[in-house]
């Protein structure tokens, strides 16, 4: 494919193409696009939900407004204290049914799983509905160490499962890699080899670069950069799989080499999620962090939990359980941390690309340990709002966790007042 940039504008929905590759193109100056001129720019977000949660002393900050004291995991989060709020007092009314209401999370449907139970739509298919295919993928749905059968943050508007994807390859495929089965698997020892689909497409890359202006080459820059990160954990991920274990003095916990990689797992889920968000490929990401699910996991380094995440979640006061979901914790929140420095870092039409992206980071459980969910610990990040505050709310009387999800529709650009559970729009949150 001759790529032309001097005469004309190109399509947005322009790609590099070559053996079996397709690699979609950032939104560029010398691109047009299918909404009117005086639109506002695109607009995302990112789902996150940890369906363990978090030890609430340690989450909620004292204090409310501006001014409040970080918390010892939101101290993690200092350097983009302007960038996030953080919300006490919320919840989903009569979602009572403990761990099972991870379904319900972006649904707010009541009564969980009771007799005669069917969910609801979700807040991401909600959105894509109302969008309609402005994208090559209405929406990703991403998991990590998931039940597939059984969990998922997306539901229909039927209220029917759709099964989350947890196979960062298999994504990648899905985004960049097309043609038959054997030119798919020829692309994919080529990423084992540590070759770079960028490789494939070097030489229709530079003569579609040679053209561009100086800010459309940063950008493209910053858009392949970001490419070849991805392919360099998509190579980690497969060494860790292939690596043998150490000899064990006992047989191993089933499934531990699937699920002990948590947190490697989850990083490598945001850095696919991004890629899309800076391809355009959509707009709309869910990431189920199954916690519930997932085995003994290593915290740091090569340190090891002593049971799975569930069991220790259920710590009963047990302070080497405390001290793990603490640790656990920690790594959530550095995670998170990483996330918005790197959607900061990246530039998209002179605005940074954490503007542009609503982070919604939360649970389904106000406290693991009783099965409690209410005062459910949530953060949103980015997206245009004005952030750096702890909006508080009654602890004893919650406001809808769907109201928040109203506010955040209308900045996607929805026309909406209600959504399921919700009494209107979040108070105390405004747009930048």
């Amino acid at each position: 494919m001759n790529i032309r940039t001097s005469s004309s504008h190109l399509s947005r929905r322009t790609f590099l193409r070559g053996l079996g590759v397709t690699l979609a193109l950032p939104a560029l100056e010398c691109m047009t696009f299918a909404r009117p001129t005086n639109a506002e720019a695109p607009r995302r977000m990112l789902l996150i939900a940890n369906n363990i949660g978090v030890l609430p002393k340690h989450f909620f900050p004292q204090g409310v407004g501006r001014n409040y004291e970080a918390s010892p995991l939101l101290s993690i989060l200092a350097p983009h204290r302007e960038d996030f709020t953080v919300f006490s007092g919320l919840s989903h009314p009569n979602v009572t049914s403990g761990h099972s209401t991870d379904n319900c999370f972006l649904t707010s449907a009541r009564g969980a799983f009771k007799a005669g139970f069917r969910n609801t739509i979700s807040l991401d298919q909600f959105a894509a509905e109302k969008l309609g295919q402005v994208t090559r993928f209405a929406s990703f749905n991403l998991g990590v160490n998931i039940e597939k059968a059984n969990r998922s943050l997306s539901w229909t508007r039927d209220g029917v499962l759709l099964p989350a994807e947890d196979s960062a390859t298999a994504l990648y495929q899905k985004m960049f890699v097309q043609g038959d089965a054997a030119a798919v698997q020829q692309q994919l020892r080529r990423l084992e080899e540590r070759g770079s689909i960028l490789d494939t497409l070097r030489d229709e890359a530079n003569r579609f670069n040679r053209n561009l202006g100086a800010t459309d080459k940063a950008r493209l820059d910053q858009y392949f950069t970001s490419v070849r990160e991805v392919e360099q954990r998509l190579v980690a991920a497969r060494e860790w799989e292939q690596r043998p274990l150490p000899k064990a003095t006992q047989p191993a916990p089933t499934a531990i080499q699937e699920g002990k990689y948590f947190f490697e797992k989850f990083e490598l889920m945001l850095a696919m999620a991004q890629l899309a968000f800076e391809s355009d490929s959509t707009r709309i990401v869910t990431l189920m962090l199954d916690a519930f699910w997932t085995p003994i996991f290593k915290l740091g380094g090569q340190q090891d939990t002593t049971e799975s995440y569930h069991g220790l979640s259920h710590h009963g006061q047990n302070e080497k359980k405390l001290r793990q979901l603490e640790a656990a914790d920690r790594q959530h929140m550095a995670v998170l941390n990483k996330l918005m420095t790197s959607l900061a870092d990246k530039s998209e039409g002179g605005e940074r690309l954490l503007d542009r992206t609503m982070v919604l980071y939360g649970s389904n459980m106000g406290e693991a340990n009783i099965h409690d969910n209410t005062n459910l610990p949530i953060i949103l990040a980015g997206g245009g709002f004005k952030h750096g505050q702890h909006i508080a709310f009654s602890r004893h009387h919650n406001t809808p966790l769907s109201n928040l999800f109203v506010s955040m529709l209308q900045r996607m650009g929805v026309e909406a007042d209600s959504f399921g559970s919700s009494t209107g729009s979040l108070t105390g949150l405004s747009q930048a």
